[in-house]
């Protein structure tokens, strides 16, 4: 399906409140867990429901009739066919600011080469670095705007977005400079994260150690001083950056005020262990986690975030997910959308075949990617369709909620709100 900018709806009216609807279901994702498995008959389904929105704002949710005599004023936003109301998906988890392809890289891959294999021979990040820094500012936000679009058509209302092709003081600057520049001009939120510990470039004359202590010193203030990120995010493995190294260097950043998050157990154990000691918002990858990474993640607050699209492009088993969730996890379900491990960037495909593999219920599968996923950006506006919160709403044209897993993914929404 191709949408314009006509099919998307950004409410505008003459009077205080806007009615939308009536849409055969809708589902609010309301008082449900933050952590732990979920069983469908958990949700809450309003049937013939209807949402009263005010300067972008939801006011009330309930069932279409009731509200049109409650709120008697009220536009109405008419929707002409059946369909069904879920909240705006939440993407807490690309590098989709990048220049270049890594088609060489995904080649190669196909011919049996590892992504540490790759990586060690000067493809992988590094090659993606290499592109990304003969990049200008203004051609980084085009390209990011490119993508952000595409995910907004297909629900996609926030997006977390990862610096980290830049690796020196200026070019991860620049990066953080053309996300800034690409949120004025959509109607996504987006929310920056500063990746410049993603690895260590191959043109710096030092250690891991003395890389980390320059990009804290140098970058993280002016990161600061600018407003371009409350994050900061540091990727531990072999090609990468130790657990040692790693904890000094989110002790300075959380010391600087930012919160973290951590790129842990993607292909080693460990990491994810220490970013539930280190208090992250949330530990992403989570492949290679075994009994005990998945303990400290479960009695802590730090989100287990999944990545089914780096599975897909890099061909190793998903995380486990249901693991995850019966150890009482929050899990939270990310595209890891970027250049070389996961190009595909489609949300709901990935989210829909881990559901498959990891038999994932719909209520797990939508609240990791909903008001789980908002928890891991620290975001308590949006994430479900109740009163309060933001009015980030996709609208499916289907009868009942089952069938957008059914579909695999394919069954994208008719209608965005952002």
């Amino acid at each position: 399906m191709i949408l314009d900018q006509n099919d998307f709806a950004f409410p505008m009216a003459s009077h205080p409140n806007i009615l939308v609807g009536p849409f055969k279901q809708v589902i609010p994702f309301d008082n449900l867990p933050l952590k732990g498995a979920l069983k469908d008959e958990q949700l809450t389904i309003i049937e013939n429901g209807g949402v009263v929105i005010e300067n972008g704002s939801i006011v009330a949710v309930g069932k279409y009739y009731e509200l049109r005599i409650k709120y008697p004023m009220a536009d109405i936003e008419f929707v002409d066919q059946p369909s069904v109301l879920l909240p705006g998906l939440i993407d807490a988890h690309t590098h989709i600011c990048f220049a270049g392809s890594r088609a060489q890289d995904y080649n190669l891959k196909l011919q049996g080469k590892t992504y540490l294999e790759i990586a060690r021979e000067g493809g992988g990040i590094w090659r993606s670095v290499q592109h990304t820094r003969k990049a200008t500012e203004k051609n980084l936000t085009f390209d990011v705007l490119q993508r952000i679009a595409r995910h907004l058509s297909e629900g996609v209302t926030t997006i977390e977005i990862k610096s980290g092709y830049g690796l020196t003081v200026e070019d991860e600057l620049k990066m953080l400079r053309a996300i800034k520049a690409a949120s004025l001009q959509t109607k996504a939120t987006l929310i920056p994260t500063c990746l410049a510990a993603h690895t260590l470039p191959k043109d710096f004359q030092g250690t891991h150690a003395d890389y980390l202590l320059w990009m804290a010193n140098e970058l993280l203030p002016k990161i600061k001083a600018d407003v371009l990120s409350n994050r900061v995010d540091i990727f531990v493995e072999e090609t990468a950056f130790s657990i040692k190294d790693a904890k000094k260097y989110l002790q300075i950043a959380k010391d600087l005020g930012f919160a973290i998050t951590v790129h842990a157990d993607q292909f080693t154990p460990g990491s994810a262990s220490l970013a539930a000691s280190m208090g992250a918002v949330s530990a992403d990858h989570l492949e290679a986690s075994q009994d005990d990474d998945i303990a400290a993640l479960a009695a802590s607050n730090t989100v287990a975030m999944v990545l089914p699209g780096a599975s897909l492009g890099l061909g190793i088993p998903f995380a486990p997910a249901r693991k995850l969730l019966n150890a009482g996890c929050c899990l939270a379900i990310a595209s890891d959308w970027n250049p070389g491990s996961a190009p595909m960037g489609d949300l709901l495909i990935q989210a829909s075949l881990l559901g498959v593999y990891e038999k994932l219920s719909f209520a797990e599968t939508f609240a990791g990617l909903t008001y789980r996923a908002a928890k891991a950006l620290s975001l308590t506006d949006r994430g479900s369709i109740t009163a309060g919160k933001l009015a980030h709403m996709v609208a499916f044209p289907i009868n009942d909620h089952r069938e957008i897993l059914y579909h695999q993914g394919k069954m994208k929404p008719f209608k965005v709100w952002a």
